[in-house]
């Protein structure tokens, strides 16, 4: 992972004012997931070698439930407990890591029962983001390493939790991961060190876009807070909109480009056009982020189909050359001379980078690196995104300082689900 811009605690602080999933994407293009290299043997965990990390998981869906295979793969982790809403999804789970019945939680406050049970050493939350600081906040308080999925929140007081959250996990010496999978590629890695020292030169404009057809439906459809749980991606109050769930993977990248300094401002439209016979989520979005130095960079996303070509793209244009990314495709730059980089294909990007992630939460755990570097650039990308929902349904202007302020919360209200 890169070292964090020594100004990204003052900027998110104080700024100036100057499934269809990524894998159905990548199957649906022809991508596939097939990993094109092994990662090899697990670190050696400092001076308890050998020791494996005994693993809760909080969120037994489909990712969940994939995701913990990786966990198990990688032969550092043991998985010694599971927590998720539904009964059948942990039961799931439960077989397939030989789990016990008292080793399984069901409910609202499952990942808090889970915690209180005791023996883990670390939690991979990979639940409905709307639950992501409560979980995160009671793991670490309770001495936990947190492996996080993103999107880490869906509103501003839940992305400043979060911070909060892994703030106190360094204090405290604990790991706070999250996972982003092309902050572990080394191509994007490369290309962004190339672009921070300068090889595009000064950055003019860019674009970025989310572009994709729409998921499937993990159960019926329905209004009960059951089948808005089954369907979270397509609620807003559970996702946070699929600007949040889904486009912050391009919105981060696009602000890695910029070096980790948050947008002056946000305008934006969208709405609910093509898809709307379930949840009360957007299925468009199409904004402009102005940054400092008046750089505008242009975002759109769609999650409908259309019989168009879809892609998680980015490009950076600048006064030597240009920064083009895609996700699951080719990252490069383009420039003359020294400017020029080659880069690489990214295709097993969606398996290889929770991978490699998965990797180092093991080594840093190990070492006791609780560093945390992920944590606040995590927090920076939320933020841009919840920004550019709050510019879109307002069909208006946002500045970052009105982000910032922002004690908005969104609420699922789920009446009397079990707790």
């Amino acid at each position: 992972m890169p070292a964090m811009n020594s100004s990204l605690e003052s900027a998110i602080e104080s700024p100036s004012t100057t499934s269809i999933t990524r894998r159905r994407f990548l199957e649906q293009t022809g991508l596939g997931l097939a990993a094109a290299s092994a990662l090899g043997a697990p670190a050696v965990l400092g001076a308890d070698a050998g020791a494996k990390i005994r693993l809760g998981l909080i969120g037994c869906g489909g990712r969940g439930s994939w995701i913990a295979g990786l966990f198990a793969e990688h032969g550092g982790y043991e998985i010694v407990g599971a927590a998720d809403f539904f009964q059948d999804r942990v039961d799931t789970v439960a077989a397939k890591f030989q789990l016990k019945p008292e080793q399984t939680f069901t409910g609202l406050k499952c990942a808090q029962k889970l915690i209180a049970k005791g023996g883990l050493d670390a939690v991979a939350i990979i639940s409905p983001p709307y639950f992501h600081p409560e979980q995160a906040h009671a793991a670490v308080e309770a001495g936990l390493n947190v492996y996080l999925a993103k999107p880490i929140a869906v509103d501003v007081p839940g992305a400043k939790s979060i911070k909060e959250s892994g703030h106190l996990a360094t204090k405290k010496g604990q790991v706070f991961l999250v996972d982003f999978q092309t902050r572990a590629n080394e191509f994007f890695i490369e290309a962004m060190k190339r672009v921070h020292a300068g090889a595009i030169g000064e950055i003019a404009f860019g674009e970025s876009s989310y572009q994709c057809g729409r998921l499937g439906l993990k159960g019926p459809a329905g209004n009960t807070p059951e089948a808005r749980l089954r369907n979270w991606p397509f609620d807003i109050a559970l996702s946070g909109d699929i600007i949040v769930e889904q486009n912050i993977h391009t919105l981060d990248v696009m602000n890695w480009a910029m070096n980790h300094v948050p947008p002056v401002r946000c305008t934006g439209t969208g709405g609910r056009k093509v898809r709307v016979d379930v949840g009360d989520c957007w299925d468009n979005f199409q904004l402009t982020y102005e940054y400092p130095n008046k750089v505008g960079i242009a975002f759109c996303s769609r999650q409908f189909d259309c019989d168009a070509p879809g892609g998680i793209i980015n490009k950076m244009y600048g006064s030597k050359g240009a920064l083009l990314t895609e996700y699951g495709g080719s990252v490069m730059i383009r420039g003359a001379g020294d400017a020029f980089y080659r880069g690489g294909r990214t295709n097993a990007i969606y398996k290889e980078g929770a991978q490699t992630n998965i990797k180092s939460f093991h080594e840093l755990v190990g070492k006791k690196d609780a560093s945390n570097t992920t944590v606040d650039v995590s927090v920076m990308s939320n933020l841009i995104a919840i920004m550019g929902r709050m510019a879109a349904y307002g069909g208006r202007t946002v500045t970052w300082d009105e982000v910032m302020k922002s004690n908005k919360r969104l609420d699922p209200k789920l009446g009397d689900v079990k707790a």
